[in-house]
């Protein structure tokens, strides 16, 4: 026959007992993010919530043939730039623009870059810098010939001194 300590119900291990909340919280943390993710999805497949707006398209447009211009470095001898140069916009119309006026953003972009001696372009400040100063080039002409800059961006895609 048994005992009746053997009759009465066992309680879990204490071990058990302790590993039982942390299972408990996860389970729930769980089934917090689902309900967060499934939220959102249905938030961003909502007709009425708003999309976000990516910029146009960029356009680029490549000045070719690139330039090449004597470096402006008496004391080193013959110095040579040679930089090819793309100019950036998101509006087809601003693309036709920059073609049209391309020989007169030539000509004040070789008097930029023929300024420059070697030490200035030798950095990586030094190209920067040069780039924000044929940029403001570019969009002072095009301010001045069509009332707007036109050009977002200019891009040195190749910049080589001897």
């Amino acid at each position: 026959m048994a005992a009746a300590a053997d009759l009465q119900p066992k309680s879990p291990p204490k071990k058990r007992r302790k590993l039982l909340w942390p299972i408990l919280g996860g389970l729930v943390l769980l089934a917090l993010a689902a309900a967060g993710g499934a939220a959102a999805l249905h938030l961003r497949n909502h007709p009425g919530a708003p999309k976000p707006t990516l910029p146009a398209q960029a356009q680029y447009l490549p000045m070719a043939p690139p330039f090449v211009v004597n470096l402006d470095d008496e004391n080193e001898g013959p110095r040579y730039l040679q930089v090819e140069v793309q100019l950036v916009t998101r509006d087809p119309l601003d693309v036709a623009q920059l073609q049209h006026h391309e020989p007169a953003l030539r000509a004040r972009l070789l008097m930029l870059f023929s300024q420059q001696t070697a030490g200035t372009v030798a950095t990586r400040q030094g190209k920067e810098a040069l780039r924000a100063q044929a940029l403001s080039e570019v969009q002072t002409l095009m301010t001045e010939e069509t009332g707007k800059p036109r050009a977002e961006a200019l891009l040195f895609t190749s910049f080589v001194t001897q």
